[in-house]
């Protein structure tokens, strides 16, 4: 009897260090792994590529090849036509709500169709009273949809993209001030927030020629979602 009772106590011993490592191993493997939450309309998802990556899939390729000990894992829910109240009812459902949950990181692009569609659908002509009451409108969303993400998951940090000029050749200076006025404001929402990153993107188009960089009217083609992917990796460390 009392050998068995040694017996006992050697075999619980012996696997000690097999709990304790195979603990430590999955704790290792589960830092070793990273979820990025993209969020947003057609840019985040991509419309115009005909490698149907977008911005997104891109910046996934470039992080895992830069961090090869890191996994980043990178899950596109943007919805091509939506706008920030749309984003804001989106991001409060359920299934949607849980994924966020695990997110370390979210990359959040909204804002475009706000500006557009309030304004008649296209920026030809300007209409100034409708755009500002747009901007009020949306500075509002996004201040609830940086909340909500930023409680769902309080360590994430969260990269907000800024808008750029759809016509960036052609003689568009009244354009460029109203997208500079919100992407001013979008940055100083930004920065009321923590770990909250804003990175633009309106320079990466100017000068650039449409027919090289832009698929349509509105949306870049693979190299002009290049532009961006590669922005955002200099502007946030993985």
């Amino acid at each position: 009897m009392k050998g068995m009772k040694f017996a006992g106590i050697a075999v619980i011993i012996s696997l000690i260090p097999i709990v304790y490592f195979s603990f430590f191993a999955d704790e290792t493997e589960s830092s070793s792994k990273k979820r990025v939450i993209a969020l947003g309309d057609s840019l985040t998802y991509g419309y115009g590529d005909k490698k149907d990556s977008g911005y997104i899939g891109r910046l996934e390729e470039k992080v895992n090849k830069e961090h090869t000990k890191m996994s980043y894992n990178f899950q596109n829910l943007g919805v091509p036509g939506q706008q920030s109240d749309e984003l804001l009812a989106q991001i409060v459902k359920p299934d949607v709500a849980e994924d966020l949950s695990e997110a370390d990181v979210y990359i959040i692009n909204i804002g475009t169709n706000d500006l557009i569609k309030n304004n008649g659908g296209d920026l030809f002509p300007l209409h100034h009273d409708e755009i500002m009451d747009a901007k009020k409108d949306y500075l509002d969303h996004l201040d609830k949809i940086l909340n909500i993400v930023g409680t769902a998951s309080k360590q994430a940090d969260i990269i907000v993209l800024g808008l750029y000029n759809p016509y960036p050749d052609k003689d568009s200076d009244k354009i460029e001030a109203y997208v500079d006025d919100w992407n001013k404001s979008m940055m100083k929402e930004a920065k009321s927030h923590e770990n909250v990153k804003y990175v633009s993107t309106n320079p990466l188009f100017k000068g650039k020629s449409k027919e090289v960089y832009f698929h349509d009217s509105l949306h870049p083609n693979g190299k002009g979602y290049e532009l961006i992917a590669d922005e955002i990796m200099r502007n946030y460390d993985f």
